[in-house]
């Protein structure tokens, strides 16, 4: 039980990522439009589409290795798929912020670094 912080961090990454990719996919035409307008002062305007599925798929790669990372602590110890899930995860946060920071919603942009922040304590402890 040396893992415990991490396994929990990497939980918290699936549930958030799985969850999130499961919104976009089953919502896709809702969340397009709410992102259109959302960007629609930016230079992602006419490219919303292309980075919602871009986002859409590094969301779900990351919640799949937590979760698989999970199993991996757990079961043999190992840290390499934690470890890419943490790796994962902060580019999508670095993404995902980049892009509220480009809309001026500095509210969402400060709500991904409380993500952010475990990330990265993930990456630390497993590397």
């Amino acid at each position: 039980m040396f893992n415990v912080a991490s396994i929990l961090v990497l939980v918290l990454l699936a549930v958030t990522f799985i969850q999130s990719g499961y919104d976009k996919a089953i919502y896709w035409k809702d969340n397009l439009t709410w992102l259109k307008e959302h960007f629609a002062n930016t230079r992602l305007k006419n490219h919303v589409p292309l980075a919602l599925f871009h986002i859409l798929v590094l969301e779900l790669i990351s919640g799949i290795l937590a979760v698989v990372g999970c199993i991996q602590l757990i079961v043999n110890n190992g840290r390499t798929f934690g470890l890419y899930a943490g790796i994962f995860s902060c580019i999508t946060l670095i993404m995902l912020l980049f892009g509220q920071r480009l809309a001026k919603d500095y509210d969402g942009a400060r709500t991904i670094v409380l993500y952010f922040i475990p990330a990265v304590m993930v990456v630390y402890w497993l590397s």
